[in-house]
């Protein structure tokens, strides 16, 4: 299944208490449960105005969905190519 990173600007998303990252992240994991088992969130980096998420679905349509039925930004979508990381130096 294709692999997306999508760029959420957020202004202070660093700033954001534990309580208010965990209320985001219940909010995403509800719409995920809502449109089933093809898409799924790998995992997300918070910076100090964006949020960089990593997820798994069957198209950029269900990724920028996802984004709608949450409320949430998606500035920029794009399907990672390849993975690379130490182990393909060697």
């Amino acid at each position: 299944m294709p692999k997306y990173v999508i760029e959420r600007e957020i202004p202070g998303a660093g700033k954001l208490t534990a309580d208010q990252l965990k209320a985001i992240s219940q909010t995403s994991c509800g719409v995920l449960s809502n449109m089933g088992p093809q898409i799924q969130w790998v995992q997300s980096y918070v910076t100090t105005d964006k949020i960089y998420c990593i997820y798994n679905a069957p198209n950029e349509e269900m990724v920028r969905e996802h984004a709608k039925q949450g409320g949430f930004p998606a500035n920029s979508v794009s399907e990672v190519s390849s993975i690379i990381d130490p182990i393909t130096a060697e």
